[in-house]
């Protein structure tokens, strides 16, 4: 890794341990139990004509970390971990993609929607697909979405997502999906 590499990288590391250290904060923040949150399975295609041949499938399980905000009138900010593995094809090759990361969600009491985004590391088996080159094993998932609890224990969603290296490969075009999801709420 050369030195302008290892900046960027350092870079990134310190970025990602100042946003985690104040998801942890629990100034106005209330301490509550690490518990399962939910489970489920997330559905992604390109969301640009430079990403249309890639799709990617995978598992994930969120955890309900020990902090969260009342805000006031019924909302509250949650965070959680997530967890996925699966995979990450274009039309020409596939491989193994997995991700870790703390989220945010905000919602309302008494609406079943929320709104949730997250930012975590990203590990692939491969960085190279046809002409594409994504440049590092290591990559960085950044995501907003909404969701949709349509009953007591079933979530519906949608999600934004951008994956990339944060500069510290050579290339880094960045890869944008369009993520889907069914999850069990436990």
């Amino acid at each position: 890794m050369d030195s302008s590499r290892a900046k960027r990288f350092g870079k990134s590391c310190v970025n990602g341990a100042a946003i985690a250290l104040l998801l942890c904060g629990t100034a106005g923040g209330r301490a509550a139990d690490f518990s399962f949150e939910s489970a489920g399975a997330r559905f992604g295609f390109g969301a640009s004509s430079s990403n249309k041949d890639f799709h990617q499938a995978e598992a994930f399980v969120d955890w309900n970390l020990p902090w969260h905000w009342d805000l006031g009138r019924k909302w509250e900010v949650q965070t959680r971990l997530d967890l996925s593995a699966g995979g990450l094809a274009d039309s020409q090759a596939g491989g193994a993609v997995g991700t870790v990361g703390p989220l945010v969600a905000l919602g309302w009491e008494r609406v079943p929607l929320s709104i949730a985004g997250g930012s975590g590391p990203t590990l692939l088996s491969r960085w190279e697909y046809g002409t594409k080159d994504l440049g590092d094993t290591l990559q960085f998932t950044s995501h907003i979405g909404l969701y949709w609890d349509i009953a007591k224990h079933w979530r519906l969603g949608y999600r934004f997502q951008h994956m990339s290296n944060a500069g510290i490969s050579h290339s880094n075009p960045g890869l944008n999906l369009n993520a889907f999801a069914l999850s069990y709420r436990f």
